[in-house]
């Protein structure tokens, strides 16, 4: 589910320069900014072959053809969310059956190696070392004044990538479309062996289109004759779209049926990502993965043609691809699943964590009722014992009021609003250049939502009886011009957080420690630059200290879910 193509938090593990691959990430850091990309993207829109032109001479000049890439057996997928679940539960069923398997994803969480991953795992800072200057020097010994630039950032990484599957013999390679399809400079690929397309919502609005069919159109131009592609259930209208993409690209494409098709003799199939959205992802899985495995053993997809002839006598305006019963290899598959960053739950002693990197209005309203399921199944202890925090950034274009709107019915006790950024002070680590985004700007935009926040529970005060009394304007405490980069920026009002008080901090280190309060000893030693005043009793320290249960949802952005994790788990950036 690529969020942005920026890169994100990555620790080097060692001393600055030790590692085989910094020397790599930061010369990869100054290629192309994402904000540059994105408006290069959006004036070449009107013309999707210039951008696949453009890719294409890079990919020559690196040392690779169009024609090299049809030897990895792609399975390309696209869709506005769930498409990197999706991914995730195809390469694991694949790898179930004994196969080498490459995955391209995009954004990576803590570290970029992740993007480029091998039997499941980010290939070794060694691997990414050796493939990032074999591209990287290729593309500046190759240039001249027709061809004197880089690529962007995505798209390097892409390349990269398919020189990665292609020396390391990979048997497929499943690849990720970063936004959009059409445009899309994965979309390259011209023979992939399967296709798919998860479910569709409302993203990337100033470079897909402000609907549901304009962004259908996008997520259809990764269709090729001849080649099976399978789709989700769909709003209709967009699916009206796919299906004529379909016909004129003359791409057979198949609507999958639910995952309860699939569970015969009333045996549930345990998923390794949780959430009820996740079925419709599995589903779709299965799906491409058998058809990946019906055109490794040439027995062709016969099996689907006659469904197609008979579903479309009946007037089906995207035929039903039958179900079938899922072999052993696909049931461990689904099952041995992990994507993290993706309805997932991290105890930490009284604080368990509850991460979803969701980013639109259709994925958090998934990733309410995931948390809701979750956490909130239990009624809230008459002594006040547990804690529910809301820790949140959302970034783009995104409609941040209508993301938090859906968050309001959860009832935090807190909502917590910080940059992306582990600390202020990233000059210690190189995949925390951000080129784009001054501090002051994410403040600026942390500090809109926590007003945004504020004037939604004022307006949910009359009608919810959970809260006792609307929030009184001008009830939060206003930052300074000049806020400190080393201090907590706001503070609630009242020692009990009866109105759901919003706080910001300048980064996820302060705000993670404020939320544990000393009672995890593994995050001691994290902090942002500078002095670490402990927020007053006033702010609700003492009520986190002693709270049986703190409750933390971490969503709204996936660098948001990955600052955190790199935090919470150390392990993630060796």
């Amino acid at each position: 589910m690529a969020e942005e193509m920026l890169p994100a938090w990555e620790a080097t593990g060692t001393a600055e320069g030790t590692d085989p691959d910094v020397d790599a990430i930061r010369t990869l850091n100054t290629l192309q900014t994402n904000a540059s990309y994105l408006e290069q993207v959006k004036r070449e829109r009107g013309d999707p072959q210039a951008q696949l032109e453009a890719m294409r001479s890079f990919l020559e000049r690196s040392g690779l053809k169009v024609e090299d890439l049809d030897r990895l057996n792609i399975i390309h997928v696209t869709g506005t969310k769930g498409k990197g679940s999706a991914c995730a539960f195809t390469e694991c069923i694949l790898r179930s059956y004994g196969l080498k398997t490459g995955f391209y994803s995009s954004p990576h969480l803590v570290q970029v190696r992740e993007r480029i991953r091998i039997n499941g795992q980010p290939i070794s800072k060694e691997l990414f070392s050796k493939y990032f200057w074999l591209v990287y020097n290729r593309l500046e010994e190759t240039k001249d004044p027709a061809h004197a630039s880089m690529p962007a950032y995505f798209r390097f990484l892409t390349i990269m990538a398919f020189h990665v599957f292609l020396q390391e013999k990979v048997d497929l390679a499943v690849v990720e479309v970063g936004i959009g399809g059409a445009y899309d400079c994965t979309n390259i690929i011209r023979a992939p062996v399967v296709c798919g397309i998860s479910a569709l919502g409302i993203d990337h609005t100033s470079i897909l289109g402000d609907t549901m069919e304009k962004i259908a159109w996008q997520k259809g131009g990764i269709f090729k004759r001849g080649v099976p592609a399978f789709t989700v259930v769909q709003p209709e209208r967009p699916l009206e779209v796919l299906r004529e993409r379909a016909r004129e690209r003359e791409c057979p494409l198949y609507l999958c049926p639910e995952l309860d098709a699939f569970e015969r003799d009333h045996q549930a199939l345990e998923l390794g990502l949780a959430g009820a959205h996740q079925r419709s992802n599995a589903a779709l899985a299965l799906q491409l993965a058998r058809a990946w495995l019906q055109h490794r053993d040439c027995r062709g997809l016969g099996e689907l043609k006659d469904a197609l002839l008979d579903t479309e006598l009946g007037g089906r305006p995207v035929p039903l691809a039958p179900a079938f019963r899922p072999t052993d290899a696909m049931i461990q598959g689904l099952r041995d699943t992990e994507w993290l960053g993706r309805t997932q739950v991290l105890p930490r002693g009284p604080v368990t964590w509850y991460l979803d990197g969701a980013h639109t209005t259709s994925s958090i309203q998934a990733c309410v009722r995931w948390f809701r399921q979750a956490a909130l199944n239990q009624d809230k202890p008459c002594d006040g014992s547990e804690v529910r925090v809301l820790l949140f950034n959302a970034t783009g274009d995104r409609d941040t009021a209508a993301l938090l709107k859906l968050l309001v019915p959860c009832h935090f006790d807190y909502a917590i609003f910080c940059p992306n950024f582990t600390e202020v002070s990233v000059a210690s680590n190189v995949d925390q250049q951000n080129f784009n985004v001054t501090v002051e700007n994410a403040l600026t935009r942390c500090l809109e939502n926590q007003r945004t926040w504020t004037r939604l529970l004022e307006e949910k005060g009359g009608q919810d009886p959970w809260l006792p009394t609307p929030l009184r304007a001008g009830g939060l405490l206003q930052p300074s011009p000049s806020p400190s980069r080393g201090s907590l920026l706001l503070v609630p009002p009242a020692p009990r957080p009866l109105n759901s008080p919003a706080l910001v901090f300048p980064c996820l280190a302060q705000a993670v420690r404020w939320v544990v309060q000393g009672r995890d000893p593994r995050l001691g030693g994290w902090g942002c630059s500078g002095a670490h005043p402990q927020p007053a009793a006033s702010s609700g320290a003492v009520l986190l200290r002693e709270a049986a249960a703190v409750r933390v949802l971490v969503t709204g952005s996936l660098h948001l879910v990955g600052g955190v994790l790199r935090l919470l788990d150390p392990t993630l950036s060796q």
